[in-house]
């Protein structure tokens, strides 16, 4: 019985395994690490705002650009990110909430890598009326120009931010692996 019983178990864990995971762990997967050295990252633009559903809940767009030092940004395949563009929306009340965008990661050989993202975002007005916080969310590439159409990927992302027009700033560290379908 305990024997038919593990057997049982084994049986359907490799047939989940090879339904849910076989076309991903058959791709060869690269690392993939993202700092924010060498890189300066500011918003281009931005728009809030206010819901008056509850008080203090804004919704807000915005875009990012964030450019890297020639011999400091982030290699994928070869080819070395030069500046990303962001593009997203979040929904804060009183400064918590959630948000999303889309990144089109340029590279020194003309190709261009997207990725979309989702997480939650958190901040405090600052003095100078600003939000000031951080950023946890996940992301997946989802494609890109060329040789990079059918590359895929995960990323878990990290980013501190002041979107203050004037002096503002965004940093991102994200960690994940690519790969190419097939």
């Amino acid at each position: 019985m305990r024997t038919s019983i593990f057997f049982g178990t084994l049986l359907n864990a490799g047939a989940l395994t090879g339904l849910l995971g076989g076309p991903v762990w058959a791709q060869e997967k690269h690392a993939l690490t993202i700092t924010n050295e060498g890189a300066t990252g500011k918003y281009v633009q931005q728009l809030t705002l206010e819901a008056d559903d509850v008080p203090g809940h804004q919704v807000r767009a915005y875009e990012i650009q964030r450019t890297y030092i020639a011999d400091k940004g982030p290699m994928v395949d070869g080819e070395r990110i030069t500046e990303t563009w962001t593009r997203g929306t979040s929904s804060l009340t009183n400064g918590v909430g959630p948000a999303s965008g889309f990144t089109t990661w340029n590279t020194d050989a003309g190709g261009k890598i997207f990725v979309e993202s989702t997480g939650v975002s958190e901040g405090k007005t600052t003095e100078t009326g600003s939000k000031r916080g951080t950023y946890h969310g996940m992301g997946r590439i989802v494609g890109g120009t060329g040789r990079f159409a059918k590359i895929r990927g995960v990323l878990v992302e990290t980013a501190t931010f002041d979107n203050d027009p004037k002096t503002g700033y965004s940093t991102l560290e994200s960690r994940g692996e690519y790969w190419y379908e097939k």
